[in-house]
């Protein structure tokens, strides 16, 4: 059976000196998953994040987040990473808290998170380009047979038959923003966690799921892409809303397909109830 602890075990004694695992402290850390764990010994403070089968299934893989991170270490965005480790990675401690509901519509407003999702934007590709539908036709295996209908096979098919949107500029993204992932320091300065979905793809996709998986409404888009804009020139406010426009479907079915297989993995109906927005703007039966 898979036991996230031993994995993390073996990886601390590769990590620390005799003299530092005496005394060292493992936590866990608040979350669905349940599979970070907070590890201080002496000056370390790390997060040992573990890459579970489940999580394989749905595309995280520790080697690609930890050379990821090792581009992004530079950029303030990102924890350093400190080692890989059996089925997982250990990264430096990112002090601060998500950010509360308040807080996040602060960011949005005042512009902070739209100037680090540009700043993410203009760094060099990471070299790993994200492919929407072969993330849906892995997904699509790993989905309930018994959930499966007509309608939703001929709407799969119809995603994998079309084009994906040409994109405006390829960047290195995130794919998963939202308050938890976000961290806000004592001075104000927000960085992002969970960097496990990352790969390069057209920065009109990474605002369509930002935007969608937010619920965020027609002006907090409008401040947000004025905000971004301003900072990641190139391109008019119309050119980019059209181009998110176009993103939104394949957004839908990437967020339905993944709550699909959680569902599956877990039989937790919250992930069916997450599915059903989804389901609905993609007109498929709830």
């Amino acid at each position: 059976m898979y036991n996230p602890d031993f994995d993390l075990t073996l990886g601390l004694r590769r990590l620390l000196p005799p003299s530092a695992s005496a005394g060292c402290q493992v936590e866990k850390v608040s979350g669905l998953s349940g599979e970070s764990r907070r590890v201080r010994a002496g000056e370390r403070d790390w997060l040992a994040r573990q890459v579970t089968p489940h999580k394989r299934m749905l595309g995280a893989d520790n080697v690609r987040e930890y050379r990821i991170l090792r581009q992004l270490s530079a950029s303030g965005l990102a924890p350093r990473p400190v080692a890989l480790i059996p089925r997982g990675l250990v990264v430096d401690w990112t002090p601060g808290e998500s950010l509360s509901a308040v807080q996040w519509q602060e960011c949005l407003n005042n512009g902070s998170l739209a100037r680090r999702i540009g700043q993410l934007h203009r760094l060099p590709r990471y070299g790993y380009p994200l492919a929407l539908q072969g993330r849906y036709e892995t997904y699509w295996q790993l989905t309930d047979p018994t959930r499966r209908c007509p309608a939703w096979l001929r709407l799969h098919q119809r995603f994998m038959a079309q084009k994906p949107p040409t994109p405006l500029k390829v960047v290195p993204m995130h794919m998963d923003v939202h308050a938890d992932n976000l961290i806000r320091d004592r001075q104000g300065a927000i960085s992002l966690i969970d960097w496990e979905y990352a790969g390069d793809g057209d920065f009109a996709l990474e605002l369509a799921a930002l935007f969608r998986g937010n619920g965020l409404n027609i002006r907090q888009q409008t401040v947000f892409l004025a905000a971004y804009l301003a900072c990641s020139g190139g391109f008019t406010p119309a050119a980019v809303t059209r181009q998110i426009s176009a993103w939104l479907p394949w957004v839908d079915y990437l967020m339905l397909m993944w709550y699909e297989v959680r569902w599956h993995q877990t039989r937790q109906r919250q992930f069916l109830q997450f599915a059903r927005p989804p389901r609905l703007r993609l007109g498929l039966p709830v």
